[in-house]
């Protein structure tokens, strides 16, 4: 804190200064967990008062650390997206395959033998199934060739930062390739955690090794555990549990540097890992999902969409229907709903992801179409739907009219004429003045591929097209990700749309970066940035990049390591193209 002159400051001001000292390091806000609750033995109010938030839930005036202390059950339930996604795509497959007439989601065993399910595991063909779709994750299941249940179960936890950042993680991924690699690790390890060949994997491993290798009670392994987590690392006695730790094995004849790297290996890990049960519920969901997407693909896309996707953005669950047969539609005023849906392998965009798009604008849509039917033009729409101007050109933009077989730039002329800016009709009411039926001359128009991408662009957030379409120069190399294996070794240059980044630092602080692009074939492509080429060739956003670097394999697994990259240019949105040449062509005024 900073320090004052005292004898400077008027009385008020010294009192506020002794005071804040005394908050000081105190929390400056409350949070209130999500599904955090406790359970105790007595009334909760025989241990503290509660109070009522704006939630309107019942909250303690302690927190979990205080909680855990006083000897309280405390229990986190947490919410997740990857079971709203097995739930809808139950439902979806229901009206879109109705000759499926047995589905058993929760059919476990039988998941665990399913052919398809490990090709996808083993193959990292997982995009949009929980917990497995990651780009660490994917590459870690090619690393490994996962094929069975108890080696995801370990690879939920392997993924964890402990375990990588110990750099356990590749000794773990060297024990699982080559047998003969377990022999290097320590006798008393291997006989503590032989599943996993002496590698920490589980948050319960900490406390056996702090039991069999350090000595330690089971009460003082767990308070170890426990102090891992950063919240007691400051507790005199979790220092003593450490000294204790120390003292055993040196007195059982363990050498400093042994228990040091033990020490090590427990301290980077144990704040970070899952408990078995928590990777082993994991992985039943990651098969629940992994079943749906070998069997029922595009009905689990749907419904992955509709949840917002999972670790990427929309975008590109929507690109992974398309690659499994999908027929993408623009969202339609006769088909779409406010979600996502599917007809057979047609599937439209649902209102809700259309940018601006009010919620009240869908209910009048859906409503109308639901009591009175089909539009059938946009005049028989303007009647029928209150809507503004905005709204409406938003639907007509995206091609919500293209049933009519009519060019949008025609609507939108159309449209403006037949209505005011601000609709003034009384909602769920018949107009009294229906939109007269009358052939406007309007002057020929029409709308380009390109400028349809260019909406989709402003009001879905990304093209219906490939985003390659869209490049000012068409560039095409030999190399794909699908080929890259056959260069090993070498430096080649391709093309990748930037899917994701992931920042890192090296051992000594340095910043890289780890990528995820889609080559032209719509297959994933994944990079390494080191801190010199981070820090030369920066990432300057979402777009397609130029990537030249040396392919690398490591465990199976093809990277392209990057030594040059630059994001090319893509054309000017022809949308405003004419009308920026006609200014730079108008005649200068003389002053």
């Amino acid at each position: 804190m900073q320090q004052y002159n005292y004898a400077t400051l008027d009385k008020l001001s010294q009192l506020v200064i002794i005071y804040s000292r005394y908050i000081e390091g105190f929390p400056n806000y409350l949070g209130v967990h999500a599904g955090g609750i406790l359970i105790s033995e007595a009334p909760i109010h025989s241990y503290t008062a509660t109070f009522i938030p704006p939630k309107g839930y019942a909250t303690t005036q302690f927190d979990m650390v205080v909680a855990e202390d006083v000897g309280l059950y405390k229990f986190d339930i947490l919410s997740q997206r990857g079971l709203g996604k097995i739930k809808d795509a139950v439902a979806v497959i229901r009206y879109n395959r109705p000759e499926v007439t047995t589905l058993d989601i929760h059919d476990i065993q039988r998941f665990k033998q399913d052919e398809r399910i490990k090709h996808l595991l083993k193959n990292a063909k997982a995009i949009g199934c929980f917990y497995v779709e990651s780009p660490a994750m994917r590459m870690l299941l090619k690393k490994l060739q996962v094929e069975a249940y108890l080696d995801l179960v370990a690879a939920s936890s392997v993924i964890r930062p402990g375990v990588s950042s110990s750099g356990m993680m590749r000794e773990f991924i060297l024990r699982f390739r080559y047998p003969e690699k377990r022999k290097e690790a320590h006798p008393v390890m291997l006989q503590i955690m032989p599943e996993t060949y002496g590698v920490m994997v589980y948050q319960e491993d900490v406390i056996k090794v702090a039991h069999y290798f350090g000595g330690l009670t089971l009460g003082e392994s767990d308070m170890l555990r426990r102090g891992m987590s950063g919240k007691f690392r400051s507790r005199e006695e979790f220092l003593k549990v450490k000294d204790k730790f120390y003292q055993n094995c040196k007195a059982s004849g363990k050498s400093i540097a042994l228990t040091e790297e033990v020490w090590k290996q427990i301290e980077s890990f144990a704040g970070y890992a899952f408990a078995k049960g928590h990777s082993a519920s994991y992985a039943v969901e990651s098969y629940q999902s992994l079943f749906l997407k070998a069997y029922y693909p595009l009905e689990y896309m749907v419904a992955t969409i509709n949840n917002f996707g999972g670790f990427y953005r929309t975008e590109i669950y929507v690109h992974e229907a398309r690659r499994h047969g999908g027929i993408i539609k623009a969202p339609c005023i006769n088909k779409s709903y406010r979600e996502t849906v599917i007809y057979g392998t047609k599937i439209y965009i649902g209102f809700m992801f259309l940018h601006a798009l009010e919620t009240n604008t869908i209910q009048k849509l859906l409503q109308e179409r639901k009591l009175h039917g089909k539009f059938v033009s946009l005049d028989d729409f303007i009647t029928r739907v209150a809507i503004s101007i905005e709204q409406l050109s938003i639907l007509i933009k995206i091609n919500a009219f293209a049933f009519t077989k009519r060019d949008k730039r025609v609507l939108l002329w159309e449209a403006h004429m037949k209505i005011s800016k601000v609709s003034i009709a009384i909602p769920n009411t018949p107009s009294l003045f229906s939109t007269p039926s009358v052939s406007y001359k309007t002057p020929t128009l029409n709308t380009s591929v390109l400028e349809d991408a260019f909406d989709q662009i402003e009001l879905l957030g990304y093209p219906l097209c490939s985003p390659f379409d869209l490049l000012v120069t068409q560039r095409f190399h030999p190399y794909t990700a699908k080929n890259m294996q056959q260069y090993k070794g070498k430096v080649i240059t391709i093309e990748g749309y930037l899917v994701t980044i992931k920042k890192t630092r090296t051992s000594k602080g340095d910043r890289m970066f780890f990528a995820t692009f889609l080559d032209r074939s719509g297959d994933f492509l994944d990079t390494v940035h080191f801190p010199k080429i981070a820090k030369r060739f920066p990432f300057r956003g979402k777009g397609i990049y130029a990537l030249h670097g040396k392919v690398v394999e490591e465990f199976d697994c093809i990277t392209l390591e990057i030594i040059r990259m630059e994001r090319l240019a893509i054309i000017e949105d022809p949308r405003y193209t004419a009308s920026r040449k006609a200014q730079r062509h108008r005649p200068k005024k003389a002053i």
